[in-house]
């Protein structure tokens, strides 16, 4: 043989070698990817990260703060160091901005009497409000809570989210709407459901790290849905979390998440008090 041709044939096979490890990465990343779409950041286990391969889990309470025990919660988004609180009951509604540390109200909208105030949801400069039976939705201008537009939905509503192109919203059935944050149609909806099939009475939503997380209402219980295929892919138990305030009070309800400093927030109806989290996979 040529050394010309030894030459080509040993180039030949490095190219090839070089070819197949390049494929192999890929496939591993992918691979990666499709088993854990939320992939801890910077390598650290996230605490308010929840994957497909761990099922169940319990909570640690990493800080306790005031709520108004007044306040009937039903809508729960953090935003900018503050929250956003939409709260329920006849004469009661409101749109709220809290202060974390002291639970103070900074900024109060207040519901006309006949809307019993429902979910919200922050998407881009807006804060968007359901109510229970009216069939009708309020947009806010974020800064100074002034109205920007009403719209209209046919179901009941409960809770909202978004995953930033798209409104997530709630009806206490097992359905999840789909609808355009600019014009409210409807862009579609699916059917949650477990293995024992399907699970309804979703109410106030977070979109966290690809999944939405739902309250299920009147149980200490979260779930986690793939949202797009309608799979509960883990299950929360905050059995207990009110007791640990030595308090009363109505049911879970509200979820909260700062995305920037990876925090986890939950509180209830009526809770004197609103908590800090860090999830606790079950053995």
């Amino acid at each position: 043989m040529s050394a010309q041709k030894m030459w080509f044939e040993t180039m030949h096979e490095s190219s090839q070698k070089k070819v197949a490890f390049a494929v192999l990465a890929i496939l591993s990343f992918l691979y990666g990817c499709a088993d854990n779409p939320m992939t801890p950041r910077n390598g650290e286990a996230d605490p308010a990260i929840v994957t497909d391969e761990i099922s169940n889990y319990t909570y640690q309470v990493v800080n306790t703060y005031p709520h108004d025990a007044t306040a009937f919660t039903q809508g729960l988004a953090f935003d900018d160091g503050f929250f956003l609180e939409g709260t329920g009951l006849h004469g009661r509604s409101s749109l709220r901005r809290v202060e974390l540390q002291t639970g103070r109200v900074t900024k109060l909208r207040e519901l006309d009497a006949r809307f019993f105030g429902e979910g919200i949801t922050v998407y881009e400069d807006q804060i968007i409000q359901l109510t229970w039976t009216s069939g009708q939705g309020f947009v806010y201008q974020k800064s100074t809570f002034e109205p920007v537009r009403e719209f209209a939905y046919p179901t009941q509503g409960w809770g909202i989210t978004n995953d930033g192109t798209r409104l997530i919203m709630s009806d206490g059935t097992d359905k999840l709407f789909f609808l355009s944050p600019t014009t409210f149609e409807r862009m579609g909806e699916i059917s949650v459901f477990d293995e024992s099939g399907p699970v309804s009475r979703l109410n106030e939503l977070e979109f966290i790290d690809g999944r939405v997380f739902a309250n299920v209402w009147k149980t200490d219980k979260i779930v986690v849905i793939n949202p797009e295929t309608g799979k509960v892919t883990s299950s929360i138990d905050l059995t207990g979390l009110l007791a640990s305030a030595a308090a009363t009070g109505d049911v879970l309800n509200g979820i909260a998440f700062d995305t920037e400093n990876q925090r986890l927030f939950v509180t209830g109806k009526l809770w004197p008090a609103l908590f800090e989290i860090k999830l606790i996979p079950q053995t």
